[in-house]
């Protein structure tokens, strides 16, 4: 360790002038079992569930010199197992989560270009997805106005599969293009954020001809706290259009929370993506799409929804009790949700069935072992309906249930300033 912090120490002093400058090295380790026994969606009738240990480990940079900042981070995720003990290489090998450089022009303005996070709010539309093990990060162009109790990011990405010299299939499943402007604001107690979002996908029409449709989402987020009482409220539209099919939808939620005791919480909320009835014939897009938002965080931890499914369909209601009890290093959770249908369902003999999908039960646990060791855990239960079976499939009839306990380790590894 000694040779390593001697190498970085040289590397950072031959490389630059004297100048103020900082380097920070850190490194996470984050081991992950999951027991999955209706993970997602119902278990089908005959199949088992399975388990599996999954891992991400993260090696991060963060260099700063005067009005510099960079930042570096490797990272790899696997599967235990997905190669044997004898491989010659990795099967996800190390990948660039991000690798950005940011310059700040005065104390109010600054850029950053590169691989980097877009997380804003309460990552409702955009996030890090901290949960999934690879994360979710953007090549993106983004620019910073800081004012007070105001800030303004706009931020841009265009995006291409390779270095063409002529128009191919842009072939990634992401988006082509993407530009947003955000603002936020601080008044006292209340805080109040606007976005914009503008995001570009290529398809091809039926002439063959390579196209780029632009989806709108705009809303906003408003959150209140004073010392014991806290409150949160969103609604955001989607129009435009999207592989030439036009876009109308909307998502709506309200959250309040009360700390009875500095120990204990209770909260409850509700909301409102809006779908389309499963006999709509019509053209148009009725069913709200989160985008890039850290969708595990909402609408129940067994990820039946939006987490990569139930896009473009009937939509969602979600009600939930949310408790929380904390006491010296442990941290507790229990959130029940209810979940229903947004638009109705109608099986293919035209009858329409109970928008009742089913009742989840969350409860989770967080234990601080020690300094740069935190081990978390939980387990879930759905009990689905028979319109949640028509949806997804599968047999409600099960115990469709769910298990995690996940180790996290952070260490700073190398810290220098001069």
């Amino acid at each position: 360790m000694k040779k390593l912090k001697l190498i970085l120490i040289l590397i950072v002093g031959l490389s630059f002038e004297i100048q103020a400058q900082e380097l920070d090295v850190n490194l996470q380790v984050r081991p992950r079992f999951e027991y999955r026994n209706g993970y997602k969606t119902l278990l089908p009738e005959g199949q088992k569930g399975t388990s599996q240990i999954s891992q991400r480990s993260r090696l991060n940079f963060n260099y700063k010199q005067d009005e510099l900042t960079v930042k570096l981070t490797f990272q790899n995720t696997r599967t235990w197992g997905d190669v044997s003990p004898t491989a010659t290489a990795d099967k996800n090998g190390v990948a660039v989560f991000e690798a950005w450089a940011q310059y700040n022009f005065t104390e109010k303005w600054s850029a950053r270009m590169g691989r980097q996070v877009l997380s804003y709010d309460n990552q409702r539309i955009m996030g890090e997805m901290d949960w999934a093990q690879q994360g979710q990060s953007h090549d993106a162009l983004t620019v910073s106005y800081h004012s007070g109790n105001n800030q303004l990011d706009l931020g841009g990405a265009y995006n291409s599969d390779a270095e063409n010299t002529f128009q191919t299939p842009y072939t990634v499943n992401s988006y082509k293009t993407l530009q947003y402007a955000w603002y936020h604001t601080n008044l006292d107690k209340l805080g109040a954020s606007l976005l914009l979002l503008n995001t570009g996908y290529e398809y091809k029409n039926t002439a063959d001809k390579l196209l780029v449709d632009y989806k709108q989402t705009f809303g906003t987020y408003l959150t209140y706290k004073n010392k014991k009482f806290d409150a949160n409220a969103w609604i955001y539209g989607q129009t435009g259009k999207s592989a030439d099919l036009q876009v109308s939808a909307w998502n709506a939620a309200a959250n309040l929370g009360y700390s009875f005791t500095e120990s204990f919480k209770a909260g409850l909320g509700y909301e409102f993506l809006s779908g389309k009835d499963s006999n709509d014939g019509s053209k148009v897009i009725k069913s709200f799409n989160p985008i890039f938002g850290t969708n595990h965080g909402f609408n129940g931890y067994m990820d039946y929804f939006y987490v990569g499914n139930h896009i473009n369909n009937v939509g969602l209601q979600d009600a939930f009790i949310k408790l929380n009890y904390n006491v010296n290093k442990w941290q507790f959770a229990l959130i029940p949700h209810v979940f229903l249908s947004a638009a109705d369902v109608v099986t293919p003999l035209n009858e329409k069935m109970d928008s009742y999908l089913g009742t989840e039960i969350d409860a989770t646990f967080g234990y601080n072992f020690k300094k740069d060791i935190t081990v978390t855990g939980g387990y879930s239960q759905m009990f689905g309906s028979k319109t949640l079976e028509f949806i997804k499939n599968g047999d409600a009839g099960h115990a469709n249930n769910w298990a995690w306990l996940m180790i996290s380790v952070n260490p700073r590894i190398f810290s220098w300033k001069k």
